[in-house]
């Protein structure tokens, strides 16, 4: 089961307190906020005050029951007894935060990327040491043409959640970059990668475990071509040339404007057009994987 930007609850939670935390997971504000928030005595509806307890928390993997030591966000909601949904009384990206509460009954959520965990705890004025559980793990990605990797700045990801009858399915994460740490619930995903802009496209499946960086790397089958309209091959590019790159079928696969514009390009045949100053110029050509070269159309 995964949870995304929120958690699941138990049975034993009440429908509204599920409706106000999706709420605050979806809030950046609480996803971003370092500090502790000051509880006010009474909030947890005991009715009595008494002395603040301690209340250390920490985290671990739900595979290998590794503690979790970085990307945690805490927060500590009370709970009332007159049936008022609960309140956010504390909150810290601590990997270990130690909150000072009045004795009660709290409801804990532990966000870790886009998983989490949940639990009830009642804290008594001996104060308490406990722990969150999460099947969570993280997913690094990067690209490549044959051996070579591409860079970093040229690709981007989208990861699905695969949903019955559809292999993509929802999408988690967009816009993701290579190397950077994603941290998924445990399960498997849809990996997308773009190199460039156009139809330079690999998909993949991935498994994220719990407690474990999974790394991915999708190999590219495509190469950079840079575009020239000139007058006798190896000749100076022309100015402000307007092209347009089509399948073999007349698809337009990307459109560029300038001397010598670059376009990636996934393996296969294409129709290049050049338009300046209202003459219109083609050639057919071939991307081969890794084969980077210029693609010269000449004005005749």
């Amino acid at each position: 089961m995964f949870q995304f930007e929120g958690f699941q609850t138990g049975a034993r939670l009440a429908g509204h307190m599920l409706a106000l935390m999706l709420a605050l997971s979806a809030n950046p504000v609480f996803a971003q906020s370092p500090q502790i928030a000051p509880f006010a005595p009474g909030d947890t509806g005991v009715g009595v005050a008494t002395a603040p307890a301690s209340l250390t928390l920490g985290a671990q993997f739900s595979g290998d029951r590794k503690p979790i030591r970085s990307g945690l966000v805490w927060r500590v909601l009370s709970e009332t007894a007159d049936g008022s949904p609960p309140r956010i009384v504390a909150r810290s990206n601590e990997a270990q935060p130690v909150f000072m509460l009045d004795p009660g009954t709290y409801l804990l959520h532990a966000a870790y990327g886009f998983a989490s965990g949940t639990k009830r705890i009642t804290l008594g004025p001996q104060g308490l040491r406990d722990q969150i559980s999460i099947s969570a793990g993280g997913l690094s990605l990067a690209g490549s043409i044959g051996d070579n990797p591409i860079a970093a700045n040229q690709l981007n990801f989208s990861v699905f959640v695969p949903l019955q009858g559809n292999s993509e399915g929802r999408l988690v994460v967009s816009n993701a970059k290579a190397g950077e740490l994603i941290r998924l619930p445990e399960g498997t995903y849809h990996v997308v990668s773009t190199y460039g802009d156009s139809n330079a496209i690999q998909r993949a499946d991935v498994k994220v475990e719990s407690g474990k960086v999974t790394d991915a790397t999708l190999h590219h089958r495509a190469a950079r071509v840079t575009l020239k309209l000139v007058a006798s091959p190896g000749g100076e590019a022309f100015a402000g040339t307007a092209f347009s790159v089509l399948t073999p079928g007349g698809d337009v696969i990307r459109e560029a404007i300038g001397a010598f514009p670059q376009v990636v390009l996934a393996e296969g045949d294409y129709v290049l057009i050049a338009r300046q100053e209202g003459q219109v110029h083609s050639r057919d050509f071939k991307v081969e994987t890794g084969l980077d070269r210029d693609i010269e159309v000449l004005s005749r």
